[in-house]
C-alpha cells in the first residue's frame, strides 16, 4: 500500500521512519527545505519539498494511486485542506488527520475526514482510565452520529441494580453491548442480571451519556 504522508515535524517523522521500518511504501511531504534535505540523508527518496496543500504538489507525489493519506502538520486548517483534497480530486480512500485542537475533531469527521487524532483527547482517555472512581470513561469515539464507546459503573444504589437487562429502560440510542464481572468479560442478553459492581460498556449517542450515567452510577 501507498502511503502519503504531509507534515515532516516529529510526529511526520517517526511516523515516516515507522512505516519504512515496516516495509510500506511511503512518501513523506515537507515545506521546509533544511528539513527535506535532512530527511533525504536519512530516508533517502522517500521525502518530497512542497506544500501538500497544493493541488500540484499531492499530483506530484502520486496521491491518485495512495490507499492513505495522513496529515500531521501543526495546522488544524491545513491538515482539514490536505484530506479534503486527497478525497474529492484524487479519490483517495482513507485519509488521517492530526486535531490539535480537540473542538475541531467533530468538524473534520462532517466535512469527510475518515480518521482524526487529537493527542489531548488520547491523553484524557488515559487519565480518565487511572482515576479509580471516575464515573464514566470514554474508551472510543465513533465516526457517525456522534456516537462513543463508554465504560461506567453499576452502583449499589442504582435502581437497575438486580434487575434483568430486558426490564431495564435504557436512554435513547444506548447499547449494552459487554459486561465485565468479577474479571470476566460476559456478551449479555435480555435475561443478564445488571449486579452491582459490574463494569458496563455500552455504544451511546453523545447526548445519552449522562442519562446512562446516572441510570448506571446514580446521584
Amino acid at each position: 500500500m501507498y502511503v502519503i504522508v504531509v507534515g515532516g515535524g516529529k510526529v511526520g517523522y517517526y511516523l515516516t521512519k515507522t512505516l519504512v521500518n515496516e516495509g510500506y511504501e511511503i512518501l513523506l511531504i515537507e515545506k521546509n527545505p533544511q528539513k527535506v534535505n535532512t530527511y533525504l540523508d536519512r530516508f533517502g527518496g522517500v521525502v518530497l519539498q512542497g506544500d501538500g496543500c497544493e493541488v500540484g504538489t499531492l499530483e506530484q507525489a502520486g496521491a491518485g494511486r495512495a490507499g492513505v493519506v495522513i496529515a500531521v502538520t501543526g495546522d488544524d486548517e491545513d491538515n482539514l485542506v490536505i484530506c479534503q483534497v486527497a478525497k474529492q480530486r484524487f479519490h483517495v480512500r482513507k485519509t488521517i488527520a492530526r486535531v490539535n485542537n480537540p473542538k475541531n475533531e467533530e468538524i473534520f469527521r462532517r466535512l469527510g475526514v475518515d480518521v482524526t487524532v487529537s493527542q489531548t483527547n488520547v491523553i484524557l482517555a488515559l487519565i480518565e482510565q487511572m482515576i479509580p472512581d471516575r464515573p464514566m470513561v470514554h474508551l472510543m469515539t465513533l465516526k457517525h452520529a456522534q456516537m462513543t464507546i463508554v465504560e461506567t459503573a453499576v452502583s449499589e444504589d442504582s435502581m437497575v441494580a438486580g434487575l434483568p437487562l430486558a426490564e431495564v429502560k435504557l436512554p435513547p440510542n444506548v447499547v449494552i453491548s459487554a459486561i465485565l464481572r468479577d474479571g470476566e468479560l460476559m456478551i449479555p442478553s435480555g435475561a443478564t442480571m445488571l449486579l452491582a459492581g459490574d463494569e458496563v460498556i455500552a455504544v451511546a449517542q453523545r447526548s445519552s451519556e449522562e442519562p446512562l450515567r446516572r441510570l448506571l452510577a446514580g446521584s
